[in-house]
């Protein structure tokens, strides 16, 4: 018999999670079973099995918040117009591989191939948006405030800090853009929690950041079960923000309480978000502080 009778096997591939610029496998040695809609739906086939995803620990939740505090300085340091610029190439490289992410977003979602290129190329843009605030942020989020005396006084935007980010769970490449893009334009770092049920989307992401301009830890991707990663990461004391769209009823409101430890800001949305939308400025803004400086004029 030879591969063209139809005999091979093929192979499957064996993601690993990405923390601080590396690929290392879950601590605890757990991988879970990558299931396509088709066979959550209980059609068989060969494909219904396409790759198996890491399942990470608490362990690997806390080694991904230190490498995002690392990483953080020199992110939020750099310029807003080199931030722009990095974050255009991840557009740039997510284009060459369209087909790839494409074949991604039809098996996690149930798409035809037609509407999965059409919501990758959505994807695609949406990331070139976002890159594109990237020194325009300040005009909308930043002032120059009037003050009755002899000084300039002005407000800017600043990045929080590092963002635990659960991404959407059923809008597997465009959500996970629309969550992670805001967050990491303005200059913050991320922990971002991928959709259990189909994560191969943010774990080929994950690829194409490590061989982007990005630096290491800036984005650190963890699959897994979304309350068992969520729940250490929003009672965290060095996460300074969390988004829980991947989050919903009960598990969001427990993450609240957890959240309101060291006064994080959270962003909660209620589980119907359209994600196709146009998406204004919202997130944008949702994780920057404002810093006012007073500095005396004619001196």
């Amino acid at each position: 018999m030879t591969a063209a009778q139809g005999t091979r096997l093929g192979v499957l591939k064996t993601y690993k999670l990405y923390i601080g610029g590396k690929f290392p496998r879950s601590e605890s040695g757990r991988v879970y079973e990558v299931t396509t809609a088709a066979s959550a739906a209980g059609a068989a086939g060969p494909d219904g099995w396409p790759a198996n995803a890491p399942l990470a620990s608490r362990k690997d939740a806390r080694d991904a918040v230190v490498a995002a505090r690392k990483a953080f300085g020199g992110w939020s340091g750099a310029t807003a117009y080199n931030r722009g610029q990095v974050l255009y190439r991840v557009a740039e490289m997510l284009e060459g591989r369209r087909e790839q992410f494409a074949a991604e977003v039809a098996a996690a979602e149930g798409l035809a191939r037609d509407e999965a290129l059409a919501r990758t190329d959505a994807a695609i843009d949406r990331w070139v948006w976002y890159a594109g605030w990237s020194d325009k942020v300040a005009q909308i989020a930043g002032s120059a405030n009037p003050v009755a005396g002899p000084y300039f006084n002005l407000s800017t935007p600043e990045p929080t800090g590092v963002v635990a980010v659960l991404a959407p769970q059923r809008c597997s490449l465009l959500g996970l853009v629309s969550v992670l893009a805001p967050v990491l334009v303005t200059g913050n770092t991320a922990v971002v929690v991928a959709s259990r049920e189909a994560p191969l989307p943010a774990l080929s992401l994950a690829e194409v950041l490590a061989t982007s301009d990005v630096p290491g830890g800036v984005v650190n991707v963890l699959s897994g079960d979304t309350g068992e990663l969520a729940r250490p990461l929003a009672a965290h004391q060095d996460v300074d923000a969390v988004d829980l769209a991947g989050a919903e009823g009960e598990l969001a409101r427990e993450l609240e309480e957890l959240a309101a430890g060291n006064l994080k800001r959270v962003v909660r949305g209620d589980g119907e978000e359209d994600w196709g939308a146009e998406p204004g400025t919202g997130r944008l803004l949702a994780f920057v502080e404002t810093k006012t400086v007073w500095h005396p004029m004619g001196f």
